[in-house]
């Protein structure tokens, strides 16, 4: 099968579209998971954790990979891996079998996120990273319209286990096309990765203060999304009697401003530069987070806000993707894009785990404050210490 970049973008964006939905999809079955396998409710955000923590510690270890052996060879085995830990949940029939579910397909995820972003830099030149990556993030927004209503309705109808096992269908597709169709970019490889050099590589990112402010906005990112979403559809469903459909049809809603703003986004950013929109994006985020559950005061408010929420996330991820794949050299691409998903993930298991409970002893308003302060940091690291990388042309 011969390569062409529209090739490349679909496998990537089958690859986005199934990894993101098996992730979203847990936001709006919580309450599904909750019922059919006798989960207290504290503890549900243990099982994103679970994921975010697997996906941070294998996205440390495939970051390297990828820069001594190519973003490809990784990339198949991500998308084997994905495939088959997606078919396994046709055993997660209790709370300890899907822990164990979620961290498998953690691993998995932990080898794709950095590497198919680093795949972007490495193919695409300067002038279209953004748009590449802006065409490739509606895959998630794919999975909103489609994925997570699909999900929904698999899991009321046939078990919570069933919208994982759909979702492999996809990514065996990508695993084909990735097999058949993707080169491996001709980028300079770095050297053979010990242990030892590993970690001094990743100390040495950290050093730098532009990179370590990077990675302290995913942490940021990842932090607000998690005290934002995940218990969104739980609170829809305590204060208004929201049905999984009702949660369901909100996801599409978003997915559908996604669709419409990212690759304009993204676009835009290759001519203007990144950090405008980046920075524009987070503080306007910050603020409908911040007055959720001020404003919504009926489930109809519901779709506005997050059409307009997920407006905001749309503008900021391309830009924000191609900002963080500009500021290394080729050879140590993966590596710090491996590096800020994997501290962003592991946040993001944090910030699962701290949502429960600030949730169930304070409510979701205290969460979506938390959230918006997460948002306003991340804005404050990229205005004050990340350089532009893209000139307005």
């Amino acid at each position: 099968m011969p390569s062409s970049p529209f090739l490349i973008l679909f496998a990537l964006w089958l690859i986005m579209f199934s990894a993101s939905s098996q992730t979203m999809i847990m936001a709006p079955i919580l309450p599904q998971i909750e019922h059919q396998l006798h989960i207290p409710q504290a503890i549900l955000g243990t099982l994103a954790t679970s994921y975010s923590i697997m996906l941070g510690v294998f996205a440390l270890i495939s970051g390297p990979i990828s820069d001594t052996i190519g973003r490809r060879k990784i990339l198949i085995v991500g998308s084997g891996a994905m495939t088959l830990s997606l078919m396994l949940h046709h055993w997660a029939d209790s709370y300890g079998s899907l822990l164990v579910m979620r961290a498998l397909s953690g691993v998995a995820g932990g080898m794709l996120s950095g590497v198919g972003s680093a795949y972007i830099g490495d193919y695409f030149p300067s002038e279209r990273r953004g748009w590449a990556n802006g065409v490739v993030m509606t895959g998630i927004a794919a999975g909103q319209i489609l994925g997570i209503p699909i999900g929904t309705i698999l899991a009321e109808q046939f078990g919570v286990s069933v919208p994982f096992i759909f979702f492999a269908f996809p990514m065996g597709v990508a695993f084909v096309l990735v097999c058949m169709g993707v080169p491996q970019p001709p980028v300079r490889f770095a050297q053979p990765m010990t242990v030892a050099r590993t970690i001094g590589l990743y100390a040495s990112l950290l050093r730098t203060p532009s990179l370590a402010a990077a990675v302290g906005s995913y942490c940021m990112m990842f932090v607000g999304f998690a005290f934002y979403v995940i218990y969104l559809p739980t609170w829809l469903k305590e204060t208004f009697d929201a049905s999984g459909m009702d949660i369901a049809s909100l996801f599409v809603v978003g997915g559908v401003a996604s669709v419409l703003i990212g690759p304009r986004a993204g676009r835009l950013s290759d001519r203007i530069g990144r950090k405008t929109l980046i920075i524009g994006a987070c503080i306007g985020l910050s603020i409908l987070m911040a007055v959720t559950t001020l404003v919504v005061f009926a489930f109809w408010i519901t779709y506005p806000m997050f059409f307009l929420t997920m407006i905001m996330v749309a503008a900021r991820m391309g830009p924000f993707q191609a900002l963080l794949s500009e500021i290394v050299p080729d050879e140590q691409r993966g590596s710090m894009m491996s590096l800020g998903i994997a501290c962003g993930q592991l946040a993001m298991g944090l910030g699962g785990a701290l949502s429960g409970v600030v949730y169930t002893r304070v409510g979701y308003g205290a969460s979506s404050i938390i959230a918006a302060v997460g948002m306003l940091t991340m804005a404050g690291l990229v205005y004050g210490y990340i350089d532009e990388t893209r000139r307005a042309s």
